[in-house]
Order: structure tokens, then sequence, then C-alpha cells
């Protein structure tokens, strides 16, 4: 790997749609090279118990799961530089991808950096991820089988959230920090059909309570700044997700909250630029979607580069 060789396939991101794209491509011969980042791994490294992963009865824990798929990836001979993508350039033929340290040039190139999570900013919040805060009802939600819980937010995720939630929990109480809710009139609708669900507008949550695992909350009123505690089993934070894709700005069409547009499948608007993963799916947000889109983007990237050559 010279800062001169022009690769065939340069995929950005490991976590599982990377991975994915990389064992396939790997195995298909594309000689991959992986810019894995220096948090590398994605979401799931934030993970404790994945139970939801095909083929593991016994689940498995998110940097686990990711450590096992990259020496999958390594074992077919996938290269990886551990360093973060600072710019690039897909104007030029080859496309110019600037790291840290290194300046590549491919011919393809799949973009698997996901998505982050956004979250209010409280100590106890971080102290306490994975141990009753999560930002994934449908990753965590049945460890909370019967059990209390709040999902803080008010659009679309924090419906969708609640409602997944409803059909598992004994009690869910959504916190919203306005007076009126921004989610979809019938995503509304259908949470307050839920005879389990109850709602606190005006407040936010000033602090996640618990030592080793989330105990409750203290809540305070925006408009009166009266403090108020609750007892609660879990913690759900629904205020949105942020893809990573500051990098990509002026470079790829995005939408207005910043994913990647897709054009087919795994196509965006450049040719040979494909995507996988949370960085354009903002609607299911699963590793196994993840990994399922990375399989298909090295698919049409093996596709694009046969249809160069023939």
């Amino acid at each position: 790997m010279t800062n001169s060789q022009v690769e065939k396939l340069i995929i950005i991101g490991s976590g599982p749609a990377g991975l994915t794209a990389a064992i396939y491509a790997a195995r298909g011969n594309l000689n991959p090279l992986v810019v894995a980042g220096r948090e590398a791994g994605g979401q799931l490294i934030l993970t404790t118990d994945v139970d939801d992963f095909p083929g593991f009865p016994e689940g498995i824990q998110g940097p686990d799961l990711m450590d096992k798929m990259r020496k999958q990836a390594e074992r077919f001979n996938t290269r990886f530089i551990n360093e973060d993508v600072l710019s690039v350039d897909l104007k030029k033929r080859p496309f110019v991808i600037q790291t840290e340290t290194y300046n590549l040039q491919t011919i393809t190139l799949i973009l698997a950096t996901g998505a982050s999570a956004m979250w209010l900013g409280l100590e106890s919040e971080q102290r306490l991820r994975g141990r009753g805060v999560s930002a994934c009802a449908v990753c965590d939600g049945f460890f909370f089988k019967d059990k209390n819980v709040i999902v803080v937010g008010g659009g679309d995720t924090a419906m969708r959230e609640a409602q997944f939630l409803s059909r598992l929990c004994k009690s869910v109480t959504v916190i919203h920090r306005r007076d009126q809710l921004r989610a979809q009139s019938a995503l509304i609708e259908l949470v307050k059909s839920k005879p389990n669900v109850k709602f606190i507008f005006n407040c936010v949550v000033d602090e996640v309570l618990g030592q080793d695992k989330v105990t409750g909350v203290r809540i305070k009123n925006t408009q009166t700044g009266k403090i108020n505690t609750m007892d609660v089993d879990g913690v759900f934070i629904a205020i949105g997700h942020k893809p990573n894709t500051d990098f990509l700005k002026g470079q790829l069409p995005l939408d207005e909250k910043g994913y990647v547009k897709v054009v087919n499948e795994t196509h965006t608007e450049v040719e040979g630029v494909f995507v996988a993963g949370d960085v354009a799916d903002f609607h299911y947000r699963q590793a196994v979607t993840a990994a399922g889109m990375g399989c298909k983007a090295t698919m049409d990237a093996e596709e694009y580069l046969g249809n160069l050559t023939s």
C-alpha cells in the first residue's frame, strides 16, 4: 500500500456494514482496503449484549462481535488503516481519500461510516450506558420486559421507540422538553392508544440515577424549574441520530439531516461510490440490516468494476 497505488476498492468504516463489505470484497479478489477510523467498530463497540444477530444463540457482546467480523475480514487478507478520513475528492477519477497520514486513490468507494446516536450530554447518562441507558429499543428492549422505562424525545424516533417498548414493558413514560410532540400525527395517535404509555411535557431529564445500573431519573420542569424524581429501570434516549458525513459535504448529495442520498439500493449519485448501513439507512438502523447492505454494496461495486473492463 503506497500513496501512488490505485486501489480497486476502498471501504470507509468498520462497523457491520463496512466489515461485511470487506469480507465479500476480499473473497471476490478485490483486495479491499478498509479505512477503519480511530474509533473502529461502529455503534456495536458501545453495546453490551447483542441477542438479535443471527448465529449466536447465547448472545454476544458488541465488541466481541466486531472483533470476530474484523478477524474474518483479515482472514481473507483485507488490509486496514486505523485512521480517520479527513477529506475525500469525489470529483476526480480515481477518487482521492485523505487520511491522517495517507493520500489514497481508488476506482470504487463504499461509504459505511454509520451514524452516532445523539445524547443528552449528562455524565450519569454516559456512565450508565449499557446498564439501563440505551439509544435503541429494538436492540435492548427485551432486557426490560415487564419493567418501567422512560423514552426521552418527541419526534418520530421517540414515538417508534415508545410504541415498540409498549409491547414489552410494564409502563412507558415519554418525556419531552416541549408542550407538543413533533412526530407524525399517525405515530402520535398510535402511541397514545397504548394503555401503558403516558406523557410528561415541558420536562427534561436532569440526572440519571443509579450506581451500577439505572434506578431512576431526576426530572426538571422547563417552565417552573421544579425538580421531581421518578423510579425507572430503563432510560431510552430518542432525540435522533447524526450520520457521520461531515467529510462528505460538497462531494456527494446529502439529505436535510445529512444522510447520504441513495439512488438505487446502494448506488449514490456519483458513479462508483456506494453506500451501506446507517450512514444512509435512518429507518432500520440494525446491525443485521447494515451487514446485508454491506454485502449488496460490494456486489454492486464488483459489477461496476466488471463493466469498466468489459
